[in-house]
């Protein structure tokens, strides 16, 4: 019999620990946008299916990212599914200062005025229902009112800290 960790102790794991083992946690790759007096958008690997009926989703957004005093208000969120071949599509919508929305980024507004990327593998326009705190993150729960899911392609995937693609 091995001895079981003390899970009742209040001793809090150090940030650099979660980081350091969540690099060996393969993720997909995703882009959040929204609509405000500029457009808005960021890399989100913490996307996640919430539940089927009604169709919920949720992703997580630090409280110091440029793109949360939009998202904060927002009704509407759009979901991108990134091709292994928009590495840096991702790259950019990561890169704090960048030009996200620039002549470079294939977009237009989609259906609630959400911004839509071009050519990724599958989009989704969500309504927010919900932004839960965590920590120095929110959790936003939003609700599917739209999508596409016809674009084709394997998924651009997160791993040991760099983007990659599926390997068979």
């Amino acid at each position: 019999m091995t001895a079981s960790p003390d899970l009742g102790t209040s001793r809090t794991a150090a940030p650099g620990l979660l980081r350091s083992v969540f690099r060996q946690h393969a993720a997909g790759v995703a882009v959040i946008t929204a609509a405000g007096a500029a457009p808005v958008g960021f890399t989100a690997t913490s996307l996640n299916s919430v539940a089927a009926e009604p169709p919920l989703i949720s992703f997580g957004v630090g409280t110091s990212s440029s793109s949360w005093p939009v998202v904060s208000e927002a009704e509407h969120v759009g979901v991108h599914i990134l091709g292994e071949g928009q590495r840096e599509l991702a790259a950019r919508f990561a890169r704090s200062g960048a030009d996200r929305f620039g002549p470079s980024t294939d977009w237009r507004a989609g259906p609630e005025g959400v911004p839509l990327l071009g050519g990724v593998v599958a989009w989704l326009v969500c309504r927010v229902v919900a932004r839960v705190p965590a920590g120095d993150h929110r959790i936003v729960i939003a609700e599917v009112v739209a999508g596409d899911p016809s674009g084709g392609g394997r998924p651009l995937v997160y791993h040991q800290g760099g983007f990659t693609a599926l390997r068979d």
